[in-house]
């Protein structure tokens, strides 16, 4: 049996925009579905590019070689997307540059996010999936209200201040973040807030859907799951036979899979024999993934998917610097449309969960864009190791001197 690379899963709604042609047993309902607008049409554009270039920019980290990823580029151009309300002079330019969206003007980009969700909760009733916005903010920090009424008009966001330095804040926060992804994310902020913290702007995602064609558990085996330094591991290994939308390329393979009435799907991209996942990463962008999805024409195949699950967990800090954004991530920082104060953003953290199993995916994302003061003084932490000294001044003799790597305690 031909060895199975580690498989990239990709859920991009780009194949929302499939047309009739491309779909397998075209259902009843696709045919009322609305079209987009041409900034909605814009907006998905954009979001799928900036989504690949964080995909790529994640995928450059030596720590994540050959192992899991999962990202929700939606959720992050979200809560980022309300964050750019709050955001002006070079600190708005970065961040709009790094989302892709030099095209629209804030209120196309603005009434493009809220329309889009309404479009994408509403579109097909055998899946649910959900999008959920809020923004927690320190109870003395002074909040400018248009800051706090666009999101609230086009992003739906729950607003609410609370005392950040009494526990239960983070409990607030997380309980909230912890229904709005049906349970599978049950924290995003940390239990102690940071004092220097003044306001979470959080999106979560949740999505649920059966698939069209389920997998009948009786043919789901034990198989191989080659590893990619080409050992192996015993994976449960599900399996079908059916007429699915499929392409060949010159990297891989691709499989279309859609779930309730095919207006959602999986795209697969399986590497060729010799070509690694990173290759496929670095291949794809908005106009290879287009060309992935205009060569998709259905095929009877024979399709062996492996049941798994996976969680995943990163600071975007970095990887959202790297694609221009780093001025947001400084005392530089211009978020005058926020607050009168000195702030800047201090942590984007984004958590995911996704199962695939028989009778189909659930999946969740939220991302927490964390605004922290400004501040007015030097700081010195000590959060990483460090060299210290135990001296004697007058003859300036050293007594001991050491690192420390980890603070252990006794």
């Amino acid at each position: 049996m031909r060895s199975i690379p580690l498989l990239i899963l990709v859920l991009v709604f780009a194949s929302l925009a499939l047309s009739c042609s491309e779909m397998i047993d075209q259902p009843l309902s696709e045919r009322t579905v609305r079209s987009l607008t041409p900034s909605e049409k814009a907006l998905a554009s954009s979001g799928n590019t900036f989504g690949l270039n964080l995909f790529r920019e994640i995928a450059r980290d030596p720590e994540l070689e050959g192992r899991n990823m999962f990202i929700s580029p939606l959720s992050v151009s979200y809560a980022l997307g309300m964050t750019l309300n709050g955001a002006g002079g070079e600190t708005r330019e970065a961040i709009v540059n790094t989302l892709e969206l030099e095209g629209l003007t804030p209120e196309e980009a603005n009434e493009s996010y809220r329309s889009l969700t309404d479009f994408l909760v509403n579109l097909d009733p055998t899946v649910r999936f959900q999008i959920a916005s809020s923004i927690w903010y320190r109870d003395d920090f002074s909040v400018i209200p248009s800051f706090m009424d666009l999101n609230r008009a086009y992003f739906h966001a729950e607003v609410e201040g609370l005392d950040f330095s009494d526990p239960a804040a983070s409990e607030t926060i997380n309980g909230w973040v912890k229904d709005a992804t049906g349970g599978k994310i049950e924290s995003i902020v940390p239990q102690q807030i940071p004092r220097e913290a003044v306001m979470y702007l959080i999106n979560a995602i949740y999505f649920k859907g059966a698939w069209r064609h389920r997998f009948d558990p009786e043919k789901t085996m034990d198989a191989p799951f080659e590893l990619p330094g080409g050992s192996e591991v015993s994976c449960r290994m599900m399996y079908q036979k059916g007429t699915f939308s499929m392409s060949s390329g010159q990297l891989f393979s691709a499989l279309d899979m859609p779930y309730g009435d095919s207006l959602y799907t999986m795209t697969i991209l399986l590497p060729e024999e010799g070509v690694t996942t990173d290759e496929v990463i670095h291949w794809l962008n908005d106009a290879s993934w287009q060309s992935v999805v205009n060569g998709l024409s259905p095929v009877e195949i024979e399709v062996y998917l492996p049941r798994f699950t996976l969680e995943f967990e990163r600071s975007l800090k970095k990887d959202l610097a790297g694609l221009g954004m780093g001025v947001a991530f400084t005392s530089d920082a211009d978020f005058s449309g926020m607050t009168d104060e000195k702030v800047f953003i201090s942590e984007v953290l984004h958590k995911t969960f996704v199962e695939v199993n028989e009778e189909g995916t659930e999946a969740a994302a939220a991302t927490s864009v964390e605004i922290s003061r400004t501040s007015l003084s030097p700081v010195f932490r000590v959060d990483r190791p460090f060299v210290f000294a135990i001296r004697e001044n007058r003859s300036r003799t050293i007594l001991f001197i050491g690192r420390i790597a980890y603070p252990e305690q006794r």
